[in-house]
């Protein structure tokens, strides 16, 4: 009894735009309260005209109730304006079922994002205060192959995917990085030296940094890093 009495009363996870978690924590709730059969197999309202017997009744009652209970815990978690886009639904399965619609990444959720992922990174410009991070960080995810198949893809297998991308850019980053130190050193040798060398930067700023001797990993041609290859 003791230990009932300690047990803390989950709290109703708010729905907060990701389907799968959200999902995830609500279904656990339902069957941890006894309702997670109203979402399996739905309540069904006896037929006009149908006579039920003193048991049956009883039984139909529970049942009701159970759904109503489980229809509380949802409208607890989905917020007002995703309310009134199912107000018309009448069980605990039909809300349910509509936020599966609705937002579950399914194929075609997740072709459309990512056809506008690549629209965005068509007319994609890096920003005068962007940093080179945060720029690959904004386009990161429309390097995924075209060779894959967004309709068989999970999203598990979906962010797989984009975790292997992150790291090979920052693989990417740390070799560029490397070779543009290689590089400066190499100007720096050029010179006539060190003070000549500061006195030249600091009249070009960032025109001292010489591409020319630069391959692009992507075309390897000289003279541009992979992200700016115009290829």
């Amino acid at each position: 009894m003791s230990e009932d009495k300690n047990f803390m009363q989950p709290a109703v996870p708010r729905f907060d735009g990701h389907y799968d978690h959200w999902s995830l924590l609500m279904e656990n709730l339902l069957r941890s309260k006894g309702y997670w059969s109203l979402i399996e197999t739905g309540y069904n309202e006896p037929s006009a005209g149908v006579v039920l017997s003193e048991a049956q009744q009883k039984e139909q009652d529970e049942l009701l109730l159970k759904d109503l209970k489980a229809k509380n815990y949802l409208f607890q978690a989905i917020d007002r304006t995703i309310l009134e886009q199912i107000l018309e639904k009448r069980t605990a399965k039909q809300i349910w079922d509509s936020m599966k619609t609705k937002f579950e990444g399914n194929a075609w959720v997740k072709r459309s994002t990512l056809q506008a992922l690549r629209r965005d990174f068509e007319i994609l410009e890096m920003k005068t205060s962007e940093t080179i991070t945060k720029y690959f960080a904004r386009v990161m995810i429309v390097s995924i192959e075209e060779s894959k198949d967004i309709d068989a893809l999970t999203i598990d297998e979906l962010q797989s995917s984009l975790i292997v991308h992150e790291q090979k850019f920052h693989n990417r980053n740390g070799e560029e990085q490397a070779l543009k130190v290689t590089v400066d050193d190499r100007n720096r040798g050029r010179g006539r030296g060190r003070g000549d060398y500061r006195s030249r930067v600091r009249g070009r700023g960032r025109q001292a940094f010489n591409k020319d001797t630069i391959e692009c990993y992507k075309c390897h041609n000289l003279g541009h890093f992979q992200y700016e290859c115009p290829a």
